[in-house]
């Protein structure tokens, strides 16, 4: 591992490193925030995973949750949306490829051979969090901003023994049945729909998947939220399933960092709450 940058901040120290990567056969660039108390003991971690067109540094520079981890003395932990470099595969469009990996392990030409992001946040980055940093590996959470919201989702209803809390800021919760989730997922997964249930949260519940609760709060104001991001379609799903979801719709709140910035704290007392029960 390597070590690009780092600051002192509310106690603790904000970093930004890089590793090479197994899963994604490339180097991979992180941040994570180190509360005080992690001089002293291993803390609990929360692994936030951002939207479309971000990296590390959107959160990091944004996201304003360096107070509330100190006081709570979580770690945060921040990966990029998707493997990069010149031999990485790529698209014009900002919805698919670098910057869009949607933290799935694709299986079609050209993306499988580097965009293996689920891959990833589950084996590598747990990895090199063990080996480098005070992170108690029995207490870690997930959350996430619209498609980094999926990406969570997805993972807490796949992976429900290796994370205590979820939650989510305006996520994609049925691509399979959106503009964003039907272009990505035809090009990393191809055209079989019955394939794409694996890696949308709406599916998954309805097949059977289980999380103890969820967090999600929605801007009412955001441009993407009819046809992009449809939380209804979630919110119906759990309500069947006996999942206790609370779901916040925010009026006058958009889709940026303003809006996630505005609520981060609660988000994060409520992975704290979990994470120390």
């Amino acid at each position: 591992m390597k070590t690009i940058s780092a600051w002192a901040a509310h106690g603790g120290i904000q970093g930004v490193y890089s590793h090479a990567s197994a899963a994604t056969g490339t180097e991979m660039t992180f941040a994570v925030y180190l509360p005080p108390k992690a001089q002293e003991e291993p803390c609990p971690a929360v692994v936030y995973l951002s939207g479309l067109t971000c990296t590390h540094a959107n959160v990091m520079e944004k996201g304003e949750y360096r107070r509330a981890a100190a006081e709570h003395g979580l770690v945060v932990v921040c990966p990029d949306t998707s493997p990069r470099g010149e031999e990485v595969a790529d698209d014009e469009a900002y919805d698919l490829g670098q910057g869009a990996g949607f933290y799935l392990d694709a299986t079609q030409s050209p993306w499988g051979s580097h965009f293996r992001m689920e891959s990833y946040v589950m084996e590598d980055l747990p990895h090199v969090l063990h080996e480098n940093f005070a992170v108690d590996d029995s207490r870690i959470s997930i959350f996430g901003h619209s498609m980094g919201g999926h990406g969570a989702l997805t993972l807490a209803l796949k992976h429900p023994d290796r994370f205590r809390a979820c939650s989510a800021f305006s996520p994609i919760v049925a691509p399979g049945q959106v503009p964003w989730g039907e272009k990505a997922f035809t090009a990393y997964l191809g055209e079989d729909r019955a394939a794409w249930r694996r890696h949308d949260a709406t599916a998954l519940v309805e097949d059977g998947a289980r999380f103890a609760d969820f967090l999600i709060d929605q801007g009412e104001a955001d441009a993407f939220l009819s046809e992009q991001l449809r939380p209804e379609l979630f919110e119906h799903a759990c309500t069947h399933a006996g999942i206790d979801l609370r779901l916040r719709r925010h009026a006058g709140y958009d889709h940026s960092y303003f809006f996630i910035s505005t609520f981060m704290a609660d988000h994060l007392a409520w992975h704290a709450e979990r994470l120390k029960a």
